[in-house]
């Protein structure tokens, strides 16, 4: 056992969606530190340059790569351009979401699809086309994006937790599924974390100190406590594991 090498991702390919802000540039960043090539995929042009060039100032390399993690088209042409470029797909990071806080009366069927177009439908198909790819080598790593949600309920919250709840059923299928492909397919369920995304949730001050008490931990999440999570799944490390959810939360589904 070649100890050291175990969390290397050094000669590997990932391709990391939502890699513009948030949660997904943080894990950009981390699977470049431990030597992977990064392809960041986002919507958002100008944010995804600015991962790679974070990337690259690190002594990292990465490239951006524009699309609609909701379109199928964009999929599918996104995964070939990676695989034209670097060779091989070794790792694809599920990390694309949205979410539309609302409680069930207000919500619209354009609000559902919106969601459900992004967190499940988007997520199945990225997975679908990046296995493409890895079964021919026999091996790959897929890391979903889970959440609480994907564990317990939450008020106004009721189409991204059923879509959460997607993912934590759809990572077990298709890990049983990958297994005899030697795939791993696993994922993050992130607890309270402020980003993009959550930013309306934390406009409160005395909230967000009630659910820092809250947490075991003391402390809202930062993206640097789930460098070692991505990186783990990502790695020979965890080539035993699968069809598993690491919930990040700095204790709250254990309290």
């Amino acid at each position: 056992m070649d100890y050291p090498q175990l969390f290397s991702l050094s000669g590997k390919v990932a391709v990391v969606t939502g890699a513009g802000h948030g949660l997904g540039k943080g894990y950009a960043l981390a699977l470049a530190g431990a030597g992977a090539v990064v392809a960041c995929v986002g919507r958002s042009s100008d944010k995804l340059r600015e991962t790679v060039e974070q990337i690259k100032k690190s002594g990292g390399n990465a490239i951006a790569l524009t699309a609609d993690i909701a379109r199928l088209d964009d999929i599918q042409s996104t995964m070939q351009a990676v695989v034209d470029e670097f060779g091989r797909l070794d790792i694809l990071v599920n990390n694309a979401g949205t979410e539309i806080p609302k409680g069930i009366v207000e919500v619209t069927p354009e609000d559902y699809d919106t969601i459900m177009a992004v967190n499940l439908k988007g997520l199945y198909f990225a997975s679908q086309a990046a296995v493409k790819y890895m079964i021919p080598t026999r091996q790959g790593k897929i890391i979903n994006a889970g959440s609480l949600a994907s564990q317990i309920g939450l008020a106004e919250a009721t189409v991204y937790s059923a879509s959460k709840g997607g993912v934590l059923q759809f990572t077990k299928a298709l890990a049983v599924e990958m297994a005899a492909h030697n795939i791993q397919v696993n994922a993050i369920g992130p607890g309270y974390f402020r980003t993009q995304m959550t930013e309306s949730f934390f406009q409160d001050e005395e909230h967000n100190k009630w659910i820092a008490n809250r947490i075991p931990a003391g402390r809202i999440g930062t993206t640097d406590d789930l460098a070692g999570a991505v990186i783990f799944l990502a790695s020979p490390a965890s080539d035993y594991i699968t069809g598993q959810i690491i919930y990040v939360d700095g204790g709250w589904l254990a309290s």
